[in-house]
This record gives structure tokens, C-alpha cells and sequence, in this order.
């Protein structure tokens, strides 16, 4: 799930920092990291797909990690109109304590990836990632960062018996690999994930590029006649944030244009049978407006199935282009 691979390209739930407070917060943020930095240095890669010369796999090592921080700054901060702290801007990776309790799914070129010195692992050449949380791992640290946006406590809570979730974020390809290629191959990586960690609920925040509502009115308005999430699974955005989405009535609405409007992202997600929250959000530091999509597994086109594997298949599909 990304805001958009064309245009932006990533979830990017909540703003980078919003960490928090207390010593057993920060504790649990910062002790997985060690996790990455104790890995044997020979490890192998979590391989879930290859197309070509592009395969996408989890992350190994921290120094995996920081590449693909390097390239979210790239896409975010130097490509787009996201305005980086100090520190991001001197160390040029778009990085937060949250790095450290998530998974990295990458996409890397092999071809162009380098090969290690002895005894340490080849330096791949990252040109996409995902950030995956799941929902066992942030109710052991801070929670999941979608809550800086939106209230989505009742919904943990009315779905705690029955569902397990997953948040998705800082979804980002490099330029030149934005193709459907790119994009299915993300989508491969992260539907094998969800297949052997039995999610049943993918959640998090998609943006429109820029924070000009008139400019994104009948989409937004779109969203919240057609699309808006059933009470059961209804979040609303924080009413210090909140920003209505019906802008303008259904009758007025051209559906061609509305959805022409939107970014490829939350296009695909429509298609899917996602839901979306109540309410936008404008993010002011990337430059976006934030609409909450939620995806149950249960509601996705089983025409999908027969290309990526059934929600029971756990065994990943490795796709080798001829």
C-alpha cells in the first residue's frame, strides 16, 4: 500500500518523531534494534518474489535498513515537497525510532548490486521499500503510528477477539523503476507477508499530493459517499486534525473525474474492496492529505488469489520473468 508509486509513493502514517512519552516507550523503540545489528553477517535473504532483474525480500541487516531510509529521503525530501529536520537533512536518511520495530520488505536490482567483502553481505541496490508493523509488535512498544492521525483504538478493540492487523508505511520506488512491474512485484512481497503472518486487516494512511482541498474536493468527496468504512469498521481522524471529506454532494460528483483525480494508490486500493476513515488529514511537513484506508483480507477480489496466492497459502510464489 503506497500513497502512490507515480506520484509519491508511500503509507506514511503519522509524522516522523511523534514518539511516545515515557522511559518504557522509548526503551521499547529502541531495544529491537539490536535484533538487526546481531545478525550473522553471512545471513540469506528472505527471498518472496523476482521479476527480471528486480527481486523483493525482507531486510537482513541494519545497514539494509539505513539503505532504505537513504532512499525514502531520496523519493520524500528531495523529490517531493517533504521539509526535513536538521538531523534528517545532515544524515540525508528519512529515518524515526519506528525503523527499528518494523520489517523492511525491498525491492533490489540485482544487477546492480554490489558484492561484499569477505565474509559480509553483497550491498544490494534498494530501490523500493515498505515498513510493516504488526499489530503484536506495536501493542509490545508505542502502538501502531496510524494513532497519531486517527482514532483507531475502538476499532483494535471491537476486532481484538477476531482479527489481526498490520500497519503499512513509508512505501517509496525510485524514479526510474516505477513501472507495474515495480508495483505488483511490492504487492507480492507484502501479500506473501500477510499470508505467513495471517494478517487479517491492513491499515494505514494514503495521501494526496498536496494540501489544496478545492484541488482534491470531488475525490475526497468521492471517497466519503462511496467508499466511507461501515460503522463496524468506521475510524474517525482526531478532531484536532480532522478535515470533512464531503466537500461537495453525490449528485455533483463525476465519477470519471473523481477517480481520475486520485493517485494510482488509492485507486487500487478502491478496486480491492478497502475502506476508508472518516475525515482527511493535511499533513503540512510532506505536503499531503492523508485519507485512512483500511483493508480487510476477507474483502479482496478473489480474482486476486489467482495471482498472488490464496489467504491460507503461506508458501511464497517466486515469479521468474522468461
Amino acid at each position: 500500500m503506497w500513497q502512490s508509486i507515480a506520484d509519491r509513493g508511500r503509507w506514511r502514517p503519522g509524522l516522523p518523531g511523534k514518539i511516545p512519552a515515557g522511559l518504557a516507550a522509548l526503551n521499547a523503540l529502541k531495544a529491537p534494534a539490536r535484533r538487526f545489528s546481531g545478525l550473522p553477517r553471512d545471513i540469506e535473504p528472505k527471498i518472496y518474489g523476482r521479476v527480471g532483474n528486480l527481486e523483493v525480500r525482507l531486510a537482513r541487516t541494519w545497514a539494509e535498513i539505513k539503505l532504505a531510509q537513504r532512499l525514502r529521503y531520496q523519493v520524500f525530501y528531495e523529490e517531493m515537497s517533504a521539509v526535513p529536520t536538521r538531523l534528517a537533512q545532515f544524515r540525508r536518511r528519512d529515518e524515526d525510532a519506528y525503523d527499528a520495530l518494523c520489517d523492511h520488505l525491498l525491492v533490489v536490482d540485482i544487477d546492480q548490486t554490489k558484492p561484499g567483502r569477505a565474509g559480509r553481505p553483497e550491498k544490494p541496490k534498494v530501490v523500493g521499500t515498505y515498513r510493516i508493523l504488526r499489530q503484536d509488535v506495536a501493542e509490545r512498544g508505542p502502538g501502531f503510528y496510524t494513532a497519531s492521525e486517527y482514532d483507531i483504538a475502538s476499532l483494535l478493540r471491537r476486532k481484538a477477539s477476531t482479527h489481526r492487523f498490520m500497519e503499512l508505511g513509508r512505501s517509496c520506488v525510485l524514479a526510474p523503476y516505477r513501472s507495474k512491474r515495480s508495483v505488483e512485484l511490492l504487492w507480492h512481497g507484502l501479500w506473501t507477508y500477510v499470508r505467513e503472518n495471517r494478517i487479517d486487516v491492513m491499515i494505514g494512511c494514503a495521501s494526496f499530493e498536496g494540501i489544496d482541498l478545492q484541488e482534491h474536493e470531488m475525490a475526497l468527496s468521492y471517497l466519503h459517499h462511496r467508499a466511507m468504512a461501515p460503522e463496524e469498521w468506521r475510524c474517525r481522524a482526531h478532531d484536532r486534525l480532522y478535515i470533512p471529506m464531503d466537500r461537495m454532494p453525490l449528485a455533483d460528483i463525476n465519477q470519471k473525474a473523481a477517480l481520475k483525480a486520485m493517485p494510482p494508490l488509492i485507486k487500487a486500493y478502491l478496486r480491492l474492496g478497502a475502506y476508508f476513515g472518516d475525515g482527511a488529514v493535511l499533513d503540512k511537513q510532506f505536503g499531503t492529505t492523508d485519507v485512512l484506508v483500511i483493508m480487510p483480507v476477507a474483502n479482496i477480489d478473489p480474482r486476486y488469489f489467482e495471482h498472488y496466492g490464496t489467504p491460507d497459502e503461506t508458501k511464497s510464489r517466486i515469479a521468474i520473468d522468461a
